[in-house]
This record gives structure tokens, sequence and C-alpha cells, in this order.
């Protein structure tokens, strides 16, 4: 062999030489007591992709999340490496950082009562150099810069308790990005864009895509299996614990192929609703002159037994109303009939607004949902007494199982365990759990926000048969969501926000593309990483 062919045949060797993964995962085995939860489980992330990791609730993705963040420690023989070099078990987050990872937890880990800036800058945080004095100049300007990248502008003074689900999302996030570094480090999203808006959605994967194309990796835990069929290059599925698929090329897979891996079956979708469940010969609810907030002078009705949508851009109103009309957002001015009973909405309290039979399934459920260190069934139970037309007695123990034990029968609660703790329980489960806290008061007006966000394909039909239930046993529902396929298949009418109005009512055959088209007249949806659209 010649000198030339020799050096050919090294360059060619070169180029084949496999890549050390990012992250590589082995034989993980996690267990609580006598029960696996995890079973020989093994992941790898390369450099430069998204990876998806995916499977319906109670599969074991977040168990898995906390081995790789160091909040489960995993069963001995297991092999955690970023790089190439192993991580000592549990995973140190010092030791973890030290190697370039970087989490957005699926609760975002923020501190409430803390600004936003210092969230941001927690443990980046550097002193002069000999009084150690901060430089909070210079830490709001790295601040900045970094929000400024994801097109998105949070109040750096404010306390992150008081911002929306999108902003506390944004805020994690954008901590995170910033300790991205240029062709190294892995950054792990655990269901942490589940509350953004879909402009804000789509920008946050084009900077992913300029992040991996530098060589970062990115592993994306989610339940919105759109994200994994537009923007990951692979994916790993999990059932029952063990993985199914793994490392399988996204390319060419649809969300049905990626719902048959999930479930280890084909799902039958549920069949358009019929709007035969609507008393037209029963007064309306009544909505006049909504005004607060992003929200001018709306009005609309809605009929017992029917399901009205309410979608739009983000800022465009929608999401402000199902707040204003409970109590928890003051509104100016509005009047909302009820019963036949005229109600002012300005200094309407969420006591009144339930002692009225309105009751409200809001986003964000381990914020505003449920008290998450309490058990499934003082959850489930908690808001029964607050009605008027309801004896103001304690609910007897016996009494109180026997209504618990019939809702997560209903709903598919699991594990069916009333005394155990709602944190304990997956997040799909927690949103059956805080379905039926609010379905047991026998509403008049049933409001949703955001009903099916972040729980898998399984339990999310599980959500909407509740949902169409309710509606047809005479309950008024109002849906206020952003997902076209939640809202086509849940709503008899829908009406479209713009700059706090409504701009569009769509009635008729509810179609999903239909939905997309209305809401955004103004520009195109983008396809969330375009990269990916040259394999199709």
């Amino acid at each position: 062999m010649s000198r030339d062919d020799s050096a050919v045949s090294g360059v060619r060797a070169t180029v084949l030489a496999p890549l050390v993964p990012r992250l590589q995962v082995e034989s993980l085995f996690m267990t609580f007591g006598n029960n696996r939860v995890l079973r020989d489980v093994s992941i790898e992330v390369r450099p430069g992709e998204i990876h998806g990791l995916v499977g319906q609730n109670g599969s074991g993705k977040s168990t898995l999340a906390k081995v790789l963040t160091g909040l489960n420690n995993p069963d001995p023989g297991t092999r955690v490496s970023v790089d190439g070099v192993d991580l000592r078990l549990p995973v140190r987050p010092d030791e973890a950082r030290e190697r370039g990872v970087a989490v957005v937890h699926q609760s975002l880990g923020l501190v409430d009562s803390q600004s936003v800036l210092e969230n941001m800058r927690v443990g980046r945080l550097k002193g002069s150099r000999f009084i150690r004095r901060i430089d909070w100049n210079r830490e709001r300007e790295a601040a900045v810069e970094v929000f400024r990248r994801l097109g998105r502008s949070v109040p750096l003074d404010a306390p992150v308790g008081s911002l929306r689900e999108e902003e506390r999302a944004t805020v994690a996030i954008a901590r995170a990005l910033q300790d991205a570094q240029a062709g190294s480090g892995l950054i792990i999203f655990d269901e942490s864009t589940r509350a953004l808006g879909r402009r804000s959605l789509e920008h946050f994967f084009q900077i992913l895509d300029e992040i991996v194309s530098s060589g970062t990796a990115v592993l994306l835990i989610t339940h919105r299996l759109e994200e994994v069929i537009d923007a990951a290059d692979r994916v790993t599925v999990l059932r029952d614990g063990r993985v199914v698929e793994a490392g399988r090329e996204v390319a060419g897979m649809n969300e049905r192929d990626l719902t048959a891996m999930m479930l280890g079956r084909n799902l039958i979708d549920l069949e358009k609703r019929q709007p035969d469940g609507i008393r037209p010969d029963l007064p309306p609810v009544r909505v006049e002159g909504l005004t607060g907030s992003g929200v001018a002078g709306v009005s609309f009705d809605v009929a017992p037994g029917e399901v009205l949508g309410l979608t739009g851009l983000a800022g465009s109103g929608y999401d402000d109303v199902p707040y204003l009309l409970t109590g928890a957002t003051a509104a100016a001015a509005g009047t909302l009939t009820l019963d036949g009973r005229a109600i002012a909405v300005r200094g309407l309290t969420p006591a009144v607004a339930i002692s009225a039979g309105i009751s409200l399934v809001p986003e964000g459920r381990e914020h505003t949902g449920l008290a998450m260190n309490m058990t499934a069934a003082e959850n489930a139970t908690f808001p029964q007494t607050c009605r008027s037309d309801r004896a103001l007695l304690p609910i007897g123990r016996a009494k109180e199982r026997q209504q618990v034990a019939g809702w997560m029968d209903r709903l598919d609660v699991r594990p069916r365990q009333p005394g155990a703790v709602v944190k304990t329980f997956s997040g799909g489960n927690q949103q059956k759990v805080l379905l039926a806290k609010w379905l047991a008061t026998a509403p008049t007006l049933f409001i949703l926000h955001e009903p099916t966000q972040a729980v898998d394909v399984g339990a999310r039909h599980t959500l909407v048969a509740a949902i169409r239930t309710a509606a047809s046993d005479g309950c008024a529902v109002l849906v206020a969501g952003s997902d076209e396929n939640e809202l086509a298949l849940l709503c008899d009418r829908i009406l479209v926000f713009d700059e706090g109005t409504v701009r569009q009512e769509l009635t008729g055959e509810l179609t999903p593309d239909g939905i997309v088209e209305a809401i955004y007249s103004n520009g195109s949806r983008s396809r969330l990483r375009r990269q990916n659209t040259e394999t199709e």
C-alpha cells in the first residue's frame, strides 16, 4: 500500500470512527421498596442532536429524569456517563454542571419569592475581586441578553411567583440556555415547554436548532408528540419501565406511529363530539361586557350541554377569560348571568364563584390547581363544602373514601390509593385528580384552561371523555386552549380572540386545520424545526 493510500485509509478511519456519546445511560434499574419502576434502561444521546424521550404516564420518564438530575439514586450496576466520563451515583448536580449538563425541570425549579434576575443568576453570581460585591448591572445585562435570544421580555425585578405560567417557563428555559457553550454540553428539558405559547415555542426550537448545530446535545422529555415529530432527530420510547424503542430515527414517522410505540397498540381516535346534548330550551350562561387584564368588552353565551372553546395567539386575551370569570383575576367590568341570576364580575371572588356553581380547572396544576403535599382524597373533596347550597359539615371519612374511589374508577386514576400524597402521582394522574376535584362539585359552569396540557395520549382521551360527559349531563363548559386537536375534539363552537376581543366565531364542522387557519390568519404557523423538513 502506498503512502497516499495509507493516508486516505487513515482519513477514512477517522471519519468513520464513532463519536463518544454526549450522554450514555446503561443498565439502569430503579427500585422503590418492592416496586421496580425501571428495568435495564439504556439511552444514548449523541453530540449535536435533539433526542426525544416519550412514554405514557407511569412509563418511567420522570423517574429517569430524576436519576439524571440526582433526585433518585439508582440500583447498583447502573452507569451514567457524559462525554465518556462516568458520573458518581447518585448524580451530584455540581459535578454534572461541571461536565456541561443543564436541566430545566418539570416543576421549573424556581423560587417564587425571589426576582426573575435572582432566579436567572443563582449559582452564577460573581463578586468583585477584593470586596466581593456583586455587580448587579453586569448580572442584569447577562440576563437581558439571554431573554433577547429567546425573543422575550420578562420584568427582571418581578417576583417569579407573580408571573404567568408561560413567563415562568421562559425564565427556567433562559436560565439553562445561558450556560450553553458551543460544541459541548447537554441540556435536559423535562416537560418544560408545556406552558409556552405557539410563537414562543417556534422561537424556542429555532434557538435549539442553533445550539445543537454547534455540537451541544439536547434530551427532550415531552408529552407533545408534535415536538418529537417536528424537532427531534431520534427518539427513545419507554413503556412500563422498559425501553421498547431505542434511538429510533424520527424521519418519516408520524404521531400515530409514535402513539402505537408508546401504547403497544393503535389508539382508536375519539369521534368528533356531536352537539346533540345542547339544551337550547334552557337559559344559557351569559357573559356581557367582560373587561379586565387583556380583555375588552367581550360578550358571549354558553348553553347547558354545550362546549364553547376560546383560543387565539398568545397575548390575544382568550386565556385571561377563565380567571376573570372566576375571580382569580380582578375584572374591571362585566356581568355573568347564571341560572337566571346576574352576578357582577367586578369584585367577584373565587369563593363567591364556587358558591354560584362556577368551577375552574386552571393551567399549572402544581402551583394553582392542587395542594401537592395533600392526599388525592383531600384534594378531591376540598372544595365541596365551599358552596352555600350544601351542608357545611365536614365530609365523613367513609363518604370521602366512597366518593374518591368512585372518581378514581371513572377517571382511571393510578394508583387507586386515595390516601397517597398527590405529588407522588404522575402528571397525567395529577390532572385527573384535579378534574375530579371540580367535577365533584357538579358545577353549572365548568371552565378549563389547557385541560390536557402535559399529559400522555391515553390520559388525554380519558380527560376528554370526562369533559364530554359533564356537558352531556347538562353542564355549560368553557375551554380555553391553544391545542387545535383538543379544541376540534371537544368543542361545539370556538371563539377566536385578537387584541382582547372576539375576532371570529367558528361553527359547524370544526377541524384542526380550520382552527389553525383562523388563529394564524395574520401569518402562517411554522414547523417547529425547519431542519427536519428536508427529510420529508
